[in-house]
């Protein structure tokens, strides 16, 4: 597909080809990976409660599978489209390659608003989208997983979808993220949030963070979202003892002290009056907006809620020393050119939310050995993992900072990020003969 110069795919499509730039591909591994393999637009008709017929637009998009089977999951939102959709899958191509996982990038979704259907609503949209994308799916095509408003009994639902339109059978790696009653794994729920504090400890042990590492005072964090990952990397942070969470915030307010906000307390206020209360969590706690949290004087921001919230626009109000991106694509390519320019660190999103798909992976594995992890070796496991990649992208940075040095601006981590997985991904491509091969005589 063709992307807009103001589209999500064309500003996601920037970081590719920057990293061609750094590490001089062959252009024919540029112009394969610029493009979708495959992309399904599926209507989906439901009946409503009140008797109406009601068709939803629904999308799945396989971007590369030169890795393995794609991998990425399933959003019911409103703003779900197929260039949204797209830009998802083709991130997912390049964070699984960045934990050097054997997968590659997909993205589903349904244009809906979730909040406005009910319970049995809801459930008769899931199974008809299953039935809709289960052509595309499965154990070692596409591999779908939950996102923004689904959940473990969505994925349960499709998964019933998938087996039903094969025969019947049970195909427990069809899907990622389901309960473990069905076959998912331990230690998928937070995921994502603790891999983002394993992340951020590896960095307080190296000597790669001035931020994070040998500081003689608690490091003040300030997070913006409080949807799973939210919570859990606020949650790991505020339990930790090194940290001070100053500010939360959810869709609609953000919340912030000083001296800290009570991480429990604002979870227990969340799961009780579904948003986040400043006279619920306690005295000395007063309502912002999410716009003012981003500009707070912190040593660690972490956006963890939807695309786009660092733009061009506001990147200068930012006065964190390090940002980590928890959400998808929170800072814009332009805006993140802006904080490398002022020697701002940001951890980008395909390493540092690589959690959940790392543990997904983890759960593929067990749904196709049949065999199942307890939860201690499920963590142990996603340490190591994030620990190794983490090293891994921090050579490959040193390596571009050193042989790029006052060329074309900074190079920043996230440089090195795309960097590291487009040198995975043109390997895979140039296994079966690329340009120089086919471009000369050559023997077996």
């Amino acid at each position: 597909m063709d992307a807009t110069d103001d589209s999500k795919l064309s500003d996601a499509l920037k970081n590719l080809y920057r990293a061609a730039e750094l590490i001089h591909v062959d252009p024919e591994v540029l112009e394969l990976i610029s493009h979708p393999k495959e992309s399904l637009i599926v209507s989906v008709p439901v009946r409503l409660d009140s008797g109406q017929v009601r068709v939803f637009q629904g999308y799945r998009v396989r971007w590369s599978d030169v890795r393995g089977p794609t991998k990425g999951g399933l959003r019911f939102h409103p703003s779900v489209c197929l260039d949204e959709v797209s830009a998802l899958a083709y991130w997912m191509t390049f964070k699984c390659a960045v934990a050097n996982l054997p997968f590659g990038g997909g993205k589903g979704g349904v244009s809906c608003d979730p909040r406005s259907l009910s319970p049995t609503e809801m459930e008769r949209l899931c199974r008809a989208f299953g039935r809709g994308i289960a052509r595309i799916i499965g154990p070692q095509r596409d591999i779908p997983a939950p996102d923004v408003y689904t959940n473990a009994r969505v994925m349960g639902w499709i998964m019933e979808e998938y087996n039903n339109a094969n025969g019947g059978g049970c195909y427990p790696a069809v899907i990622t993220g389901k309960a473990v009653a069905q076959g998912g794994s331990e230690g998928r729920g937070d995921a994502t949030g603790r891999g983002a504090y394993y992340l951020m400890k590896e960095m307080e042990r190296s000597t790669h963070s001035d931020v994070l590492g040998g500081r003689g005072h608690k490091i003040t964090v300030a997070v913006q979202g409080f949807g799973n990952a939210g919570q859990y990397i606020s949650k790991f942070l505020y339990d930790d003892g090194g940290y001070v969470v100053v500010a939360v915030s959810d869709s609609r307010d953000a919340v912030y002290c000083a001296s800290g906000v009570d991480v429990d307390k604002c979870i227990e206020v969340k799961n009780r009056t579904g948003r986040l209360e400043a006279a619920d969590i306690g005295s000395a706690v007063r309502t912002m907006t999410n716009a003012e949290l981003l500009t707070l004087e912190v040593d660690v921001l972490i956006p963890s809620a939807i695309e786009g919230v660092i733009t061009a626009q506001n990147v200068a109000q930012v006065k964190a020393k390090l940002v980590v991106e928890v959400a998808n694509g929170p800072v814009t390519t332009d805006a993140d050119r802006q904080l490398a320019s002022r020697g701002v660190t940001v951890v980008p999103d395909i390493l540092a939310n690589a959690g959940g798909v790392i543990v997904s992976y983890f759960e593929w594995v067990q749904g196709m050995s049949g065999m199942w992890w307890p939860e201690a070796e499920v963590h142990q496991r996603l340490q190591k993992k994030i620990a190794e990649e983490y090293h891994g992208l921090v050579r490959m940075w040193e390596q571009l900072r050193g042989k790029h040095s006052g060329k074309g601006g900074a190079v920043s981590m996230r440089d090195a990020a795309y960097a590291q997985a487009l040198s995975r991904i043109a390997e895979a491509i140039q296994a079966t003969g690329g340009s120089a091969y086919f471009g000369v005589k050559n023997k077996m």
